[in-house]
C-alpha cells in the first residue's frame, strides 16, 4: 500500500512540474527575444571565475559588485594606463563601474581614454599623538643584579599500608563487587528474556 501512494504522489508531482515548465517556457522565450543585443562598444568577460566591479580603476577602490564569465556590459572608456575599463553597471549608485582590462575582451570599436575618479581618501590617517606616545617613553631605572637563591630541601613523604587500618575501604570494595555481580546477572537475564 505504501508503494502505491509513493508512486501515485511521484506521478502527480511529475505531471504538475511538466505542466508548469510548459506554461513558463513561452514566457522565457519571449524574455530572451526581448533582450536587446548590445550595440556600440562593449566588453565580454573572458576570465574563468567571477570578477569584481569597482567604483574606480584600481584595487584600492571599493568593490560594488561582480560579473561572471560570458557577461556583456557596455563600455564607456579606458583608463590612461589602459589597465581598467569604465563600463555601465546597473548595480552601482551612479550606474558606472570599472573592470580589469586583461580579464575582458573589447568589441565594437576603440575606447576613448577617460580620466579616473578621484582617489578615495583613507579612512584612518597614520598620525601619532605625541602626548600618547610620551606615555610609553619610559626610562629604565638602575637596579641591582639579581642573585641566585637555592630552593629549600626536598622532603619525601613516607607511604604505608592504610587498608588494614581503614575498614571503610574494604566495605566500599565489597559493595562495588556486589553491584558488578548484580549487573552481570541482570545482563544475562535480559539476554535470555529477549529471546
Amino acid at each position: 500500500m505504501k508503494q502505491f501512494w509513493f508512486k501515485f504522489s511521484l506521478g502527480v508531482f511529475l505531471v504538475i512540474s511538466i505542466g508548469a515548465s510548459m506554461l513558463l517556457s513561452p514566457k522565457q522565450a519571449e524574455a530572451y527575444q526581448d533582450a536587446s543585443t548590445p550595440s556600440g562598444i562593449f566588453v565580454t568577460v573572458t576570465y574563468e571565475e567571477p570578477m569584481n566591479v569597482r567604483n574606480g580603476p584600481g584595487t584600492f577602490y571599493d568593490i560594488i559588485g561582480q560579473i561572471f564569465p560570458g557577461d556583456t556590459l557596455p563600455a564607456l572608456g579606458i583608463s590612461p594606463g589602459r589597465e581598467w575599463i569604465k563600463v555601465t553597471f546597473a548595480a552601482a549608485q551612479d550606474g558606472i563601474g570599472w573592470v580589469y582590462a586583461p580579464y575582458v575582451s573589447i568589441s565594437g570599436g576603440e575606447l576613448p581614454v577617460v580620466e579616473p575618479p578621484p582617489t578615495p581618501a583613507p579612512l584612518i590617517t597614520s598620525t601619532i599623538d605625541p602626548t600618547l606616545a610620551a606615555q610609553f617613553n619610559i626610562q629604565p631605572t638602575s637596579t641591582r643584579i639579581p642573585t641566585f637563591t637555592p630552593p629549600p630541601a626536598l622532603s619525601v613523604p613516607a607511604f604505608g599500608d592504610e587498608s588494614a587500618s581503614n575498614p571503610s575501604r574494604k566495605t566500599s570494595g565489597i559493595f562495588m563487587l556486589v553491584l558488578g555481580i548484580l549487573g552481570v546477572i541482570g545482563l544475562v537475564a535480559s539476554f535470555f528474556l529477549r529471546r
